[in-house]
């Protein structure tokens, strides 16, 4: 089971024209063992294609 744990921190440094092209990278911050299971943080940076800056950028919090 994975549960949403919850977001670290999320930023939006430029805005998301209508109609356009995303695709998200996503990396692994950490992995953590919990009581139960292991969390882990995933950084996520939301990417739009001709745009210098992304307009998304997040930390998740996963458990499993």
């Amino acid at each position: 089971m994975i549960v949403n744990y919850g977001v670290d921190r999320v930023r939006f440094p430029a805005p998301l024209p209508l109609g356009a092209e995303v695709r998200a990278e996503v990396g692994l911050t950490s992995a953590v063992d919990v009581a139960g299971g292991v969390q882990v943080s995933l950084h996520l940076v939301y990417e739009v294609a001709e745009q210098a800056k992304p307009w998304c950028v997040a930390d998740v919090l996963l458990r499993y």
